[in-house]
């Protein structure tokens, strides 16, 4: 048979605690100091409208300092002057560059053949020489008449002199008896016709010579007026040398070698690398607050460039507007045609202004109020807000320094005006 333990049991006697009886005391009174400290929140809990997870949330603080408005994006090296070069005429074109070679201004880069072109040319010079003959010749032919009508003239006038000295013999003579005097009236009549013939002379001498002068002047005319086509059509030919109209590098050529080409067909581009400009896409948002001559900062290849904005885009392509902005100063000489540049804009810098993190809440309502956060509940307080930067917004009304609003996230609250925010 086995034994069992009961030889080694013995009875203990249990004595009352004090000191258990005053933790359990304090214990109950703290708990009841809790619950009425808890009691406001509880309260305010189970007022709530909707609970939303603080993970879904964004939240901010208000603070007042500094307000710099600027504008940062990428932007692309173009050219501000990068001209594409076009044929004058048509024909087959024999290029003189490659892409990428190092061209003078005046330099020929591409020659276009027409021969229609050099042909009507000639054509053209050909008339004129033979305007200018007549030109010389008309001179010549005027010179003659005006001899003659000279001679005329002259003549006349020796006649009338004659005339003159006849009436004065005949006149002594009648005087005298020695001279009938029909002879008198005859040498009268003698200087009239005299008279009559110098005056219509003088007439024609007058009235032939303009009459020249106004022929020479049309063969003038019509020799300076082929000339003008002549000089015409030597621009024309003289166009069929493309020619670079800047310093640079030749870009993209956008025909083949020896390719027939139509009037104003592209040719090629060449890329003034002395004016160089940085273009930006701005956000619609923004662009309405871009001026011409706004301060900027251009930045690349571990340095940083002072720019100005030089040309705003009036359009809006996908939402957004292009800006250039031109170097203050020198271009830098290692940059290329295409090379992207991180650039920044300054709009407006303010000091003292309370501003919080930008957000999604702007635009959800309208920037009219906001959730303000206290003791894990959001509010809804009206405010009104100001001017918006890449990362903050100024509140003018409804907020103050050291208030924590949703800046993100508050469209899970719907229209509630009370939310409780959970873990």
């Amino acid at each position: 048979m086995i034994r069992d333990t009961s030889a080694q049991d013995r009875l203990v006697e249990v004595r009352p605690n004090g000191r258990r009886k005053l933790l359990l005391i304090g214990g109950g009174v703290a708990a009841l100091v809790l619950v009425v400290l808890a009691a406001p929140r509880v309260m305010s809990m189970f007022s709530a409208e909707s609970s939303v997870s603080a993970s879904r949330l964004t939240i901010a603080t208000v603070t007042r300092g500094p307000f710099v408005r600027d504008i940062a994006a990428e932007g692309k090296v173009i050219a501000a002057v990068s001209p594409t070069l076009y044929a004058a005429s048509p024909g087959a074109v024999v290029l003189q560059v490659h892409a990428g070679d190092v061209v003078k201004k005046g330099q020929v880069l591409a020659v276009i053949s027409s021969p229609e072109l050099t042909n009507k040319l000639a054509q053209e010079r050909s008339t004129a020489d033979g305007m200018q003959v007549d030109y010389l010749r008309a001179q010549i032919e005027a010179r003659k008449k005006r001899g003659e009508l000279q001679k005329t003239y002259d003549n006349a006038i020796i006649d009338q002199t004659a005339a003159q000295r006849d009436i004065k013999r005949y006149q002594t003579a009648y005087d005298k008896g020695a001279v009938p005097v029909m002879d008198v009236d005859k040498a009268k009549s003698t200087l009239d016709k005299a008279n009559v013939a110098v005056m219509h002379a003088k007439t024609d001498m007058g009235m032939d010579n303009d009459s020249l002068t106004f022929d020479v002047q049309a063969k003038k005319l019509a020799h300076e007026r082929q000339l003008l086509i002549v000089k015409e059509y030597e621009r024309q030919v003289d166009d069929l040398n493309v020619k670079s109209p800047v310093d640079g590098q030749v870009g993209q050529l956008f025909i083949a070698e020896r390719a027939t080409v139509a009037k104003d067909a592209q040719l090629l581009s060449v890329i003034d690398l002395s004016a160089l400009e940085v273009e930006m896409k701005v956000p619609e948002s923004f662009a309405r607050d871009l001026a011409i001559g706004m301060p900027g900062e251009i930045a690349g290849n571990g340095k940083t460039w002072s720019g100005k904005v030089s040309a705003i885009s009036p359009e809006v392509v996908n939402g957004e507007v292009a800006a250039r902005l031109r170097f203050d100063g020198s271009t830098p000489q290692q940059l290329r045609q295409s090379q992207r540049l991180s650039v920044r804009v300054l709009l407006d810098r303010r000091d003292n202004v309370l501003t919080v993190q930008r957000g999604s809440f702007v635009d959800e309502s309208g920037g009219r109020y906001a959730y303000l956060v206290n003791d894990g509940m959001a509010d809804r307080r009206d405010i009104r807000v100001g001017v918006s930067s890449i990362d903050k917004v100024e509140i003018l009304d409804g907020l103050k320094e050291g208030d924590r609003i949703v800046v993100s996230g508050a469209d899970a609250f719907g229209a509630a005006k009370h939310v409780a925010i959970g873990r």
